[in-house]
């Protein structure tokens, strides 16, 4: 336990039962009563924003979270098996802390994932993956309107618009927090 004195930004609590991350902290001392803290803490788990006021003195649980870079081997289930690159661990992570971009994992990527007391509580993918067109209808002649785009399907079986001088084949690199295609691959 810590007083509130001690929290920094950035910062991961306990905070009414729930994991949070310290967004904003700002010390006020008011012409009349004591000194307090103004907080933002965003919860981990649904993302949602709760302000609080603290007691400078007012005991919170600093919670200590350990960030590391993972490898990404398969799919079980409802989870994703991922294998630390140092010690050759493997864990089971729930699929629901990737987000939108866990339909973009493949074997063999590494991932960041975060565990506070031996769980899980955050897994990110890498920001951009490349990936293989595996199928996509071949540009008409004529059809080359600027922007202009047609729909491919990956190696991981999504689905994206791409530009239309885009073949089968090609490897393409997709934004994973946008699911947006960036650039063609040599």
């Amino acid at each position: 336990m810590a007083k509130a004195s001690e929290i920094k930004t950035g910062n991961t609590l306990r905070y009414n039962g729930e994991l949070v991350t310290v967004t904003e902290l700002v010390h006020r001392t008011p012409g009349k009563g004591g000194a307090f803290y103004l907080g933002k803490f965003r919860n981990i788990k649904t993302g949602k924003i709760v302000e609080a006021r603290l007691a400078t003195d007012e005991q919170v649980e600093i919670c200590r979270v350990e960030s590391n870079d993972y490898q990404y081997l398969y799919e079980e289930g409802s989870d994703f098996v991922v294998m630390d690159n140092v010690s050759f661990e493997q864990f089971n992570i729930p699929k629901s802390l990737f987000g939108t971009s866990a339909k973009f994992l493949k074997e063999g990527m590494n991932v960041i994932v975060s565990f506070e007391s031996e769980e899980p509580i955050v897994a990110q993918a890498p920001n951009s993956v490349d990936l293989e067109i595996t199928y996509t209808e071949p540009a008409v002649k004529g059809d080359t309107s600027s922007g202009a785009q047609k729909y491919a399907t990956t190696e991981t079986g999504i689905e994206i618009k791409v530009p239309l001088f885009v073949n089968q084949g090609d490897k393409i690199k997709i934004d994973t927090r946008t699911g947006e295609y960036i650039e063609r691959v040599k």
